[in-house]
Parts: C-alpha cells; structure tokens; sequence
C-alpha cells in the first residue's frame, strides 16, 4: 500500500515539475492523435454531409458499412497498417513502418468512421422545417445544404470530439505500427503499458492522470454540445 501512495506522490511531483519525458510523451500523443483527427475530419465530413444531404446509390448500405466499422478492433487495423506498410508491403518503400506516421494513419482509419457515421447522422436528423423554410424563402440548393449542416453542428463537433476520444486512447494498433520506441513514438497509451509490465508506477501513474484529465474534458464538451443540441430542438418545437 505504501508503495502505491509514494507512486502517486512522484507522480503528481512528474506533473508539477513538467518532467521533461513526460511533456514529450504528451505533446508527441496530441500531435499524433491530432493529425488523425484533421485527416479524418477533412475526409470524412465531406462524405457524412452526402450521406446525410443526397439520395445516393446503396445509401443505406454505406452507412451500415460505416456504422460497422466504428466498432473496428485496433490491433486487426494495426495488423492491417503494418502489412500495408512492411517491406513487401505495398507501401514498403515509402519506409514509414516504426514511424509517427504509421500511428497517424493506424488512428486516421480508426477516426474516419466515427467521423462519417456521427456527422451523417446529426444531418439526417436535422428537422425537416429547416429544409422547408430555407426552400420557402428561395434559397439554393447549396444554400440550403450550408443552412442544414450549421444546424448539425453540435451532432457534427460532437462526433469529432468522439473520435478524438477514441484514438487518444488507443493503444494496440499504435503499438503495432510504432514500435514503442523511446523518444520517438512512444505515446501516452503505449507508455503507460510499458511503464507498468516495468513496475515504473510513477510515470504510469502521471500518464493515466493525464489521460483521466483529458477524457473527463472530452466528455464534458461532448455533454455540453449535446445540452445545446437539445436546447435548440425544444425551441425549433415550439415555432
């Protein structure tokens, strides 16, 4: 018991003294979950708002397609990734494997469906009045598509914010295509799992806070975008 409160005790001293491993440890997680989070919004939005926006063939099967794939376990995109990107992998010459870029595009896979899934649904579930009015007061067709998705935006910010939840907190696939290694593309997750197999409890511990800290964050926007998003139904109700 003794040896779990001295853990907790250099770990908040790790936290208040800025250690510098674990600042890089922290800045290189962001970086990396934050790239993934960008790509995957920038190519995934687009593809929820037709989704949600436009009468496409097999529509209804893409979205159960993308639904399933929120649900993707890490370590098979991981196994995924890294065969893509071996020697004799497709993409082996570009010599990306063991490299921050590997874990970019092992969390881009994992966030793109998130993204597309959530976004297309806040879009659909938009009150039709809105299509309607904007119809009735002469907007165009592109309008009419901007006015609905500014309605969608809590479901849509809500979404990204999930997905930046979810690679954040990913361990197996980065572990795969990053290899774990020290200063380079050792991450919060990654390190936390070795740290603690080492019995090096207080870097772990001081990583887990961090993570905590960020998730209870995380979890609070997502809670206040979804008050907001009811707040505006109840009163697009009452009209």
């Amino acid at each position: 018991m003794h040896s779990i409160f001295l853990g907790f005790k250099e770990a908040f001293l790790l936290i208040l003294n800025l250690d510098r491993e674990l600042m890089d440890i922290i800045f290189l997680s962001i970086r990396v979950s934050g790239a993934a989070l960008l790509i995957s919004t920038v190519i995934g939005l687009p593809i929820g708002a037709l989704f949600g926006l436009k009468r496409i063939p097999m529509k209804t099967m893409l979205i159960s397609i993308s639904n399933t794939f929120m649900g993707l376990p890490p370590v098979v995109v991981g196994l995924f990734v890294y065969i893509l990107l071996s020697r004799s992998g497709l993409l082996g010459p570009l010599g990306l494997l063991y490299t921050p870029s590997a874990m970019v595009i092992a969390q881009t896979i994992l966030a793109f469906p998130i993204v597309v899934s959530l976004c297309s649904t806040a879009i659909i579930n938009v009150a039709p009045i809105i299509k309607q009015a904007s119809m009735t007061l002469g907007a165009t067709q592109f309008q009419t598509s901007l006015t609905i998705i500014k309605e969608a935006r809590y479901g849509i910010i809500s979404g990204i914010v999930a997905a930046f939840g979810r690679v954040m907190a990913e361990v197996g696939a980065i572990l795969i295509v990053g290899g774990n290694i020290a200063g380079y593309t050792r991450v919060m997750t990654t390190t936390i799992a070795l740290e603690t197999d080492k019995g090096n409890f207080e870097l772990a511990i001081a990583l887990g806070i961090i993570l905590l800290m960020l998730s209870l964050i995380i979890n609070a926007i997502v809670h206040s975008i979804q008050r907001r998003a009811i707040s505006g139904a109840r009163r697009i109700d009452t009209i």
